[in-house]
Order: structure tokens, then C-alpha cells, then sequence
């Protein structure tokens, strides 16, 4: 598996500190707020229990399940594997995302929750890739600003391979272009 990387780019130790960092920002900003945290599975969730493990005020999490990807590209069309069980009409609601990428997914989601009427959403995401975007979405808060490369580990997979990796690696070329 450690051959299949190009390099590390973030260790596992900057990992642990940005993502303590985010979620004692966004237990200022949402205190009192009582927000719901939903994670986009699958990349994750990883980053998703780390974070709530850092923040520290009254909220509840849900999950949302989507697809868009077809080996290391998005596809454009944006598909629901599992929706929200939880009402969130008036409630603050954080998107928890592992990369903004092309923020096709994540706008396609946020049209798709507003119409729901919370009170707000934004958007927490571990990893900001802006040299992809295509939609006009951007993070609110973010671990990390990436360089336009095919990442993995700590939940971001390729083919459901390497998402148990502690750290983000660029992935080998030679084992996406097979």
C-alpha cells in the first residue's frame, strides 16, 4: 500500500493539529446554536470523528451518502445513496466534507438541503483543492489548501483503497492510469 505513494503531503501530526484547530473555531462560532454536523460519507469519516472529537457544544450529526465520482473524476451528476434522517428545517447545518474538489458534489447538496429551510449551512471540508472548482462553492472552514494533485488516506480512497492511511498522499500516477 506505502508503495502505491508518490509522497506525503500532510502527516498525520498536522492533520491532528489543523482539524483540533477547525473544531474549536466552529464551537466559537456555533456556540449556543445547537447546529447538526452531516457528514458526506464516505471520504469522511475519518475527519468527521476527529473533529467532533474537538468540538465542544451541544449539536447532532447525520449522514448523507452521494456519488459523482467514476475513478479520479467527478461525472457531473450527482446521485442520493442515503438522505438525512434527521428534520433540519431551522437548524444550523455544517456539511463535513473531506476535499473540495470541483464543488460539483457540495452546490448539487446545498440546493438540495435549502429547499429544507434551515436556519443556515456551511461548509467544513479537510482539504480545499481550488484549482479544480467548476461551481461556484467555497468552504467555510478548511484544514488545508491542496495543489491540484490525486490525494488519499485518512478516508479519501481510490477504487476503496488506501482510505486507512494516517496521512494524505499523492497517489503514484502509474496506479490511476492502469
Amino acid at each position: 500500500m506505502e508503495r502505491a505513494i508518490e509522497k506525503v503531503l500532510i502527516s498525520a501530526e498536522e492533520i491532528e493539529q489543523h482539524v483540533a484547530e477547525v473544531g474549536m473555531k466552529i464551537s466559537e462560532d456555533f456556540a449556543g446554536k445547537d447546529p447538526i454536523f452531516v457528514g458526506v460519507l464516505k471520504g469522511c469519516f475519518i475527519f468527521m470523528a476527529d473533529l467532533m472529537r474537538h468540538v465542544t457544544i451541544d449539536c447532532s450529526m447525520d449522514f448523507m451518502a452521494v456519488s459523482s465520482y467514476k475513478g479520479t473524476t467527478s461525472t457531473g451528476a450527482v446521485k442520493i445513496n442515503k438522505d438525512l434522517n434527521e428534520d433540519i428545517e431551522g437548524r444550523h447545518l455544517i456539511l463535513v466534507e473531506d476535499i473540495l474538489d470541483s464543488g460539483v458534489t457540495l452546490n448539487y447538496l446545498k440546493n438540495y438541503l435549502m429547499v429544507r429551510k434551515p436556519a443556515s449551512i456551511s461548509i467544513v471540508t479537510l482539504m480545499d483543492k481550488p484549482a479544480r472548482r467548476k461551481a461556484d462553492v467555497y468552504a467555510d472552514y478548511s484544514c488545508f489548501d491542496i495543489p491540484d494533485a490525486f490525494v488519499v488516506g485518512y478516508g479519501l480512497d481510490y477504487n476503496e483503497r488506501y482510505r486507512n492511511l494516517p496521512y494524505i498522499g499523492v497517489l503514484k500516477p502509474e496506479i490511476y492510469s492502469k
